[in-house]
């Protein structure tokens, strides 16, 4: 055990040593056209999103809303030219002034929706009567039954691939078990159920729908068309197969050679669960982000040993409880078999999972600053202890080769009778056993089962009753484990958190808006300079200044400069350089050297002798 718990945390140590690496899964929204803030002289013909990875996106997915809340684009949202981290779609003609929302809900590349809003004007900022929902993607009521059977679809894959494993390598025997073969055909049934439940909850999934659009052809026909609705549809092809084939190799007779039925279960059992595995692999975390052809197997590999692991747990806790018509039960030697075998799952859990880790998540700090990083952590400390009670089972295990040699069924308890000398008193009546050599009274003593607190080593039937115990609570600590698994595949990972809080949000601007007023001391000579530096941080940005009157219209200035100033380094002024846009002021290439607190000074021209400089402080980000 010591070896194990060392090799998770050496898995943390490895954490902090992974350095950045780019964004993994869960796309995040990098840039748009027009920029959020921005305040337009003239209405656009199009809005365009860029993402920092390939996206999809169900119809209505993008939507550009009015300050009256009607939406503007007539058309659905289509990929930018060619490109497939895109989204972009025409507005209509003629729009009038004020504020507009743009709302937007994609599909990253690795399944999971991504959803947010922004705002931009034309002409002049105005209120909106437009509400965007800010819950979560798997807030919905789609959202949240979608885990659900995801968390599903996960325990019957444990438990059909463990519990198979476990009567094809440790008890062969045990096939024509009752109870053992229920386990199997609960888990394909799980797993069937609940592959076609997630077939129709896809689409309002990805869409934020309602659930009664899940029975809309139209939407199922949109789902077995993307990549999670092809892996889903393999997957059900996949379990129809299994199914098949399980009922011909049970009613197929020996022919010459080898049995259908065992060439099933030495080639193609593994063959299915493998193909099984990668139905998730192929469409989730591990299918985009780096290191793709790598991390694909390794995914496959650790959901292998996961449902090994636990459900042959479940195997092991129904087969000790087993008793059949001729009060048979499961041999030691089944038990120290699935004993190997879990320790070489657990093995391959920890290996896959230091890599996983380090893919995910790529720093130490990020097990604490982000929610991937947290649930991760509590995953590593959930694991742990069910490496603490494996431990304990495998210590009962030991204790039962030594009760039992190899195959035995239910040793008989030994009882060993030894002779102790009494004294007694001349004429005394000898003991109740009888009296011993000598005409001395001998009691015998008995020692066996039961004497001493720690049962002694011979005692099978104790140290069965103790493994039970121990193999109960592996069962629900797993459980627990394969609740916050699934979890993880729904939490969007550290680096692609990190890199989302870095690029523009739709819930949270990433530009500054500075409102300068500026005051001439005369009529027409008053207003408000607006300026939006885009992304505000230290680079290159995007510039783009709008005046306005005092009673709100846009006003139309000869000239227009921008200079900024770090005073506490002592540098600048650096010019702007503002070009007049006819009807704004823009420049697309300031470089800003340093983060920190800038001083921006505003000069406005309104005639050949009306001037103003204005000041106003600006923080830039790095």
């Amino acid at each position: 055990m010591s070896a194990v718990v060392l090799t998770l945390l050496a898995a943390l140590c490895g954490l902090a040593l992974g350095g950045a690496s780019p964004a993994l899964a869960h796309s995040a929204l990098s840039g748009s056209d027009p920029a959020e803030g921005a305040v337009l002289a003239s209405a656009p013909k199009q809005v365009t999103l860029t993402f920092t990875e390939s996206v999809s996106f169900p119809d209505g997915s993008l939507r550009v809303l009015s300050p009256a809340n009607d939406r503007v684009n007539p058309r659905p949202a289509q990929h930018a030219d060619g490109k497939d981290n895109t989204a972009q779609v025409a507005l209509q003609d003629d729009l009038a002034q004020g504020t507009y929302t743009v709302a937007w809900r994609v599909v990253s590349a690795d399944g999971h929706p991504i959803s947010g809003a922004f705002t931009f004007s034309i002409g002049k900022p105005s209120d909106t009567t437009v509400v965007v929902a800010k819950s979560p993607p798997d807030g919905t009521a789609a959202g949240r039954l979608y885990g659900f059977f995801r968390y599903l679809a996960y325990s019957g894959l444990a438990l059909l691939v463990g519990a198979a494993t476990f009567v094809l390598v440790c008890w062969p025997a045990a096939s024509g078990i009752r109870p053992l073969r229920r386990l199997v055909v609960a888990g394909w049934t799980t797993l069937m159920a609940s592959t076609v439940a997630l077939l129709l909850l896809r689409g309002p999934y990805e869409a934020g729908g309602s659930l009664s659009s899940a029975f809309d052809p139209s939407v199922l026909g949109r789902t077995l068309t993307g990549r999670s609705g092809i892996a889903l549809t393999v997957r059900l092809a996949l379990l129809v197969l299994l199914a098949l084939a399980a009922v011909l190799s049970r009613r197929t007779p020996l022919r010459p050679g080898v049995r259908i039925r065992l060439r099933f279960r030495l080639l193609g059992g593994p063959v299915l669960a493998l193909a099984l595995a990668l139905t998730w692999a192929g469409a989730e975390h591990a299918s985009a982000g780096i290191q793709v052809p790598l991390a694909i197997p390794v995914s496959v590999l650790h959901l292998l040993a996961m449902a090994v692991w636990l459900g042959g747990l479940i195997t092991l806790l129904t087969s000790l409880r087993h008793r059949g018509c001729d009060n048979s039960e499961i041999p030691v030697a089944a038990i120290t078999r699935f004993s190997a075998l879990a320790f070489a799952a657990v093995v391959v859990l920890v290996g896959t999972g230091v890599y996983q880790s380090w893919r995910q998540v790529g720093s130490l700090a990020a097990l604490t600053t982000t929610s991937y990083g947290r649930t991760l952590g509590l995953k590593v400390a959930a694991v742990v202890l069910l490496v603490c009670v494996a431990a304990l089972s495998r210590r009962w295990t030991a204790r039962l080769m030594g009760a039992a040699s190899p195959g035995t069924t239910k040793p008989a308890a030994v009882v060993e009778v030894r002779e102790v000398r009494v004294p007694q008193t001349v004429g005394a009546p000898s003991g109740r056993t009888g009296a011993g050599p000598g005409g001395e009274g001998a009691a015998p003593a008995r020692t066996g089962p039961g004497d001493d607190d720690e049962p002694p080593a011979y005692d099978a039937d104790a140290y069965r009753r103790r493994l039970r115990r121990t193999v109960a609570v592996e069962a629900v600590v797993g459980a627990a484990v394969l609740v916050i698994s699934t979890m993880l595949t729904g939490t969007p990972p550290s680096r692609a958190a990190t890199t989302t809080a870095a690029a523009p949000s739709g819930q949270e601007p990433d530009v500054k808006v500075v409102m300068v007023p500026f005051d001439m001391g005369t009529a027409k000579h008053q207003g408000t300079v607006q300026i939006t530096l885009a992304p505000g941080r230290v680079g290159e940005n995007t510039v783009e200044a709008v005046v306005f009157t005092q009673d709100g219209g846009i006003s139309s200035v000869p000239e227009l400069r921008l200079a900024l100033t770090q005073v506490d380094q002592g540098i600048g002024p650096i010019d702007a350089g503002l070009k007049s846009q006819k009807g704004y002021w823009a420049t697309y290439d300031l470089q800003i050297p340093m983060a920190g607190q800038w001083k921006l000074d505003v000069t406005v021209r309104t005639t050949e002798i009306d001037q103003v400089t204005v000041s106003t402080d600006l923080r830039v980000t790095p």
